[in-house]
Formats: C-alpha cells, structure tokens, sequence
C-alpha cells in the first residue's frame, strides 16, 4: 500500500531497465526504483498485484503496533560520522567554487541488524502502522513481498512527504521539498535559494516530455508543516505530449527525463551525480529513488525520503542534504539528525507515537 492505493496478490517482478514498457500491462504495479545506477548495484523493480485492495487505516487506533519490534537506538551506525560528513561537505563547496556544480546532495545511511521472532522477516505493517501514528506522511506506505512468495522480495516502509511524480489526466507534476527547519523561522536566504535552484532543475527536467510552453510552477516556496520540522516546497507540472500519453511510451520517457530525482541530487544533475559517487561510500538503494504505484494511465511516486528498508538481516534508513556555497558543514550535519531523529526513535521505541 502506498499512497492511497493497495494491492493484494503479488504475480510477477519485472525489472524496470529492461522492460519500462511494461508499467502499461494491466495493474496494479508498485514501484521501487533505487537511486544508484547499475553500477553501484541499485535496481528498478515493480511488482504487479492481482487485484485492488481497499486501503487499511494505518493510523487507526493508539498506542504502540503491535507486533513491531525494532532495533535498540544503540545498534544503529552511520556510513559516515560527522567529521567525514563534514569533510564532504567542504569539498561540495570546494566544487562550487571551482564551478564545477552549484549544489550537490549528499546523504549517510545509517543501518542496524534487525530480525523478527525465529529469524523471521519483522513486520513492515506493524513498522507502518507506527509511523503512521506517529510521522503522518502524504506519501506513506509499505511494500512487502516475502522471500517465501516465490516472486523476488521487497520490504520498504516510507513515511515519505515529498511528491516525485504524479500522472493523471495528461498531466504530469512534482513537488520538490527544498529547505529544512524545525520552524518556519529557521529557515534561511540559503533554503529558500537551494529551493528555488532545485525547482528550476525540475521544470527543465519535465520539458523534455511535457508540450511546448505548458511547464508552469504552479506554488513557490510553500511552507508545509510535518511532525517536528517544516519544509519549503514548490509544484510544478505540465502536460504531457501527446506521444506520451500512451503509457507504454510514457515510462520509459519520463523515468529516462527525470530520475534521478533533482532534489536529492542537485545542479548541474550529471555533475552532482558524479560528486555524489566520489563521496557517498556505498549506495543508497531505495532511499532518494521513487516509490509509489501505477495503474493504467494515472500514478503517484513518491522521493525516497523518510524511508526504511530491510535487506538479509540489516534495517537501513537515509538521511541528507543539500549542500552549496552558503552551507556550513556543523549546521548541514544538524540538518541530518534533524531528518533522522522522529522517524529512527519512533522504530527503536524511543519515541512514543
């Protein structure tokens, strides 16, 4: 269930690379595409379900999920502590200096070993349920295919408030989050610059697919409120040549356009990229890719953000941020526990939802 659509019945994997078109074939289909490219292992997957579900409520009730039994907050580690992230963050000012990029996100992934009663896979609606409770998202969802359904697995669960893609009625949109506080007076002239940067990267990523002269940033700068934080966000949409609006023509132009996604890569996109496989010491995986569904011609994909995945025996959640000439390495590292704090307490137990 991601986004208010849910599925039951999985039926088939098919790998997103090869086979783009396919998001055409009758759905539902419920969509994990990594960040990384190929060459750092990432993958981009649907899964195909035999029928429609009704949305479970997973913010119904209170008190704790049952059934969710995370890690100890003491277990979990970073792919970078804090001087090495620091250090990355004076090179990417570095590189901005140098003209080589004008903001480049760079993200740690911190990890912790997690199994369920007997060994088992843990429980991604009670993970879910959760977080619902205790992180409402717009864009919050899990999938789980087990390794025992025969069909490659997958657990993710995302409490994700940022909007990649949304398709509906020839329209394309996103809604890039650019800037983060803990309140609306935290945020500086560097946010609302990095946000408005970012959604311009966006608009020239959706006119590559969308008719001449309909890309519009429909909202600047937006102030969203979400559980402990506040995030400036801008929308864009366009709609969609006509060639497109055939979805089996549609994927694999829009994905080849616009992914990665521009806020959690940067500007120039290639030279970010590149940036970001210099520093980042292993992949992301789900985290900064696109989660969501596809159904006929209309879907939802959410970034990446606020997401959990569980791979042979480890719990990994991301976090980041953007960095430019104006970020101080102290101030960005902060901005990354800020990210982290709620949704990691509320898996250890450490915070109640």
């Amino acid at each position: 269930m991601f986004a208010g659509r849910a599925a039951r019945g999985v039926v088939e994997m098919v790998d997103l690379r090869r086979e783009p078109g396919r998001l055409a074939d009758d759905g539902p289909w419920f969509v994990v595409v990594d960040f990384d490219g190929p060459e750092r292992g990432g993958r981009a997957r649907a899964w195909r379900f035999a029928e429609r579900a009704e949305p479970a409520d997973l913010g119904r009730g209170s008190g704790d999920a049952p059934g969710w039994r995370g890690p100890a907050s003491s277990d979990w580690t970073s792919s970078m502590d804090r001087a090495t992230y620091e250090a990355a963050v004076a090179h990417v000012r570095d590189e901005v200096h140098e003209g080589e990029v004008y903001q480049a996100n760079v993200c740690r992934v911190l990890s912790a070993p997690l199994r369920g009663p007997g060994g088992a896979e843990p429980d991604a609606e009670a993970l879910a349920r959760r977080l619902a409770r205790g992180n409402p998202a717009p864009y919050a969802g899990v999938l789980h295919v087990p390794a025992a359904s025969g069909v490659d697995p997958v657990w993710v669960v995302s409490a994700s408030p940022e909007l990649y893609l949304r398709v509906a009625d020839g329209t394309v949109t996103s809604g890039p989050i650019k800037g983060t506080a803990t309140t609306a007076d935290g945020l500086t002239a560097k946010d609302r610059a990095e946000n408005v940067m970012i959604t311009d990267l966006v608009r020239n990523d959706l006119q590559r697919v969308c008719e001449p002269g309909t890309v519009e940033v429909t909202d600047l700068l937006a102030l969203e409120a979400h559980p402990g934080l506040v995030h400036l966000v801008s929308t864009v949409a366009g709609r969609l040549l006509p060639r497109l609006r055939d979805p089996a023509r549609l994927w694999p132009a829009l994905l080849d356009a616009t992914f990665p996604p521009a806020s959690v890569s940067g500007a120039p996109k290639s030279s970010a990229l590149r940036i970001i496989a210099d520093l980042e010491p292993g992949p992301r995986g789900p985290y900064c890719g696109a989660i969501g569904w596809v159904d006929g011609d209309e879907a939802v994909l959410a970034v990446g953000i606020r997401t959990f995945w569980w791979v042979d025996g480890v719990l990994r959640f991301g976090t980041g941020a953007g960095i430019t000439w104006g970020s101080d390495p102290a101030r960005e590292w902060e901005e990354t526990e800020l990210k982290a704090h709620r949704l990691v307490g509320l898996a250890s137990g450490t915070l109640e939802p």
